[in-house]
C-alpha cells in the first residue's frame, strides 16, 4: 500500500528493543519459519494473560493508562524521538521501519473506530533479541504478538525471510504481517485467542481457527485501511490496488503451512498445522477484505476451513 506522502507519523504506538546479539532465546525454542507465532506462548509458558497484566507491564515500563513510565529522568522511548528518520508519509514509502510505523498507526485507528472496547497496543521493533512478557525471543521466532503485555514484536529482517519463502517483497506482503498481529491482539481482547488450546493441530484444529481469523481481520483492515488518519485527522493511505492486494495474497501464501512443509521437509502432513494451508490463508485474507466486516471472520463457526 501506499502511504500519502504528507501524513504525519508521529506516534507513540511503536518502540525500539532488543538490540542483542541473535541466540539463546527461550521463545526460540519452539519457534520455526513463518512467523506469526501465538501458539508457541502459551507452549512455553503455560497460559495467556488476559488484555494486559498492570504488573508486567509496568515493570516493562509501561503503563497502559499513564504511557510510558521508566525511571525518573529516563527518556520515553515512545516519544517518537526513536524514529526521527520517520516523519512523513513518504519516509514510509521508502523505509521498511517507517513502513512499519505507519502501518501500526493505520491498524490501530481503524480499530479503534470498529471495535468499540479496542485496546491500543505497542509494537517492538528490535534486532537480535528481546526480553517480553513471556520471555526471552530472539529473530528466529519471527513476528508475534504476547498476549501477557498486549504487544507485538518485529524484527524488520524477517521481510528478508518472508521473500526468500515466496512472498514478493511489497509493501503490502510487509504490512500483512502487522495487520495479522494485531488481528491477534483483538482476540486477546475478545476472549477468542485462548480457543487456539481447544486442539492445538491439525487441519481443522483450534489453533488454525485462530491463526485464520487473523488473516481474515488483516483482510477486513486492508479494506478499510484508506479511510484511517493520522494523529492529526489526515488520511494516511491512498486506496488499495489489486496489485497491492496481490502482494499481500504472496505472503499469505508463503506462510501456509503446507508450503513451509514442503519447502522444510520435502512432504506435507496436514496433521501437525497449526497455521493453516497457503489456499487457506489467502482465502480467509480475502473473506475479510472483501467483506470489510469483522463478523464475516468466524472461523469457530465455520464448518470447514
Amino acid at each position: 500500500m501506499t502511504f500519502r506522502e504528507n501524513a504525519n507519523l508521529s506516534t507513540r504506538q511503536v518502540r525500539r528493543g532488543g538490540g542483542r546479539g541473535p541466540g539463546g532465546g527461550s521463545l526460540a525454542a519452539g519457534g520455526g519459519v513463518g512467523g506469526l507465532l501465538v501458539l508457541i506462548l502459551y507452549l512455553v509458558f503455560g497460559g495467556f494473560g488476559g488484555p494486559s497484566d498492570p504488573d508486567l507491564a509496568t515493570r516493562s515500563g509501561w503503563d497502559y493508562d499513564a504511557g510510558y513510565v521508566g525511571q525518573e529522568g529516563e527518556p520515553d522511548p515512545t516519544s517518537g524521538d526513536e524514529f526521527p528518520q520517520c516523519r512523513t508519509g513518504q519516509d514510509a514509502n521508502e523505509r521498511v521501519d517507517c513502513r512499519m510505523v505507519g502501518t501500526v498507526i493505520s491498524v490501530q485507528d481503524f480499530w479503534s473506530s470498529t471495535y468499540r472496547d479496542y485496546e491500543q497496543a505497542q509494537t517492538v521493533l528490535f534486532e537480535g533479541s528481546v526480553d517480553t512478557g513471556c520471555g526471552t525471543a530472539d529473530s528466529s521466532v519471527g513476528p508475534f504478538y504476547c498476549p501477557v503485555d498486549s504487544t507485538i514484536y518485529l524484527d524488520v529482517s524477517f521481510f528478508t525471510q518472508l521473500d526468500r519463502m515466496g512472498g514478493d517483497g511489497g509493501s503490502l506482503s510487509q504490512m500483512y504481517v502487522v495487520a495479522h498481529e494485531y488481528g491477534h491482539h483483538v482476540q486477546n481482547l475478545t476472549g477468542a485467542l485462548a480457543r487456539s488450546q481447544q486442539d492445538r493441530q491439525g487441519p481443522e484444529s483450534g489453533a488454525v481457527r485462530v491463526e485464520l481469523q487473523a488473516d481474515c481481520y488483516a483482510g477486513v483492515w486492508v479494506a478499510g485501511a484508506s479511510k484511517t488518519t493520522d494523529e492529526t485527522g489526515q488520511a494516511l493511505l491512498e486506496p488499495i490496488t489489486e496489485e497491492q492486494i496481490d502482494s499481500a495474497l504472496s505472503a499469505a501464501e508463503a506462510v501456509g503451512d503446507d508450503r513451509i512443509q514442503q519447502q522444510a521437509q520435502g512432504r506435507i502432513n496436514p496433521d501437525v498445522w497449526t497455521h493453516g494451508s497457503a489456499e487457506q490463508r489467502q482465502r480467509w485474507f480475502l473473506t475479510g477484505y472483501e467483506s470489510g466486516d469483522p463478523g464475516s471472520c468466524d472461523t469457530f463457526s465455520a464448518d470447514t476451513l
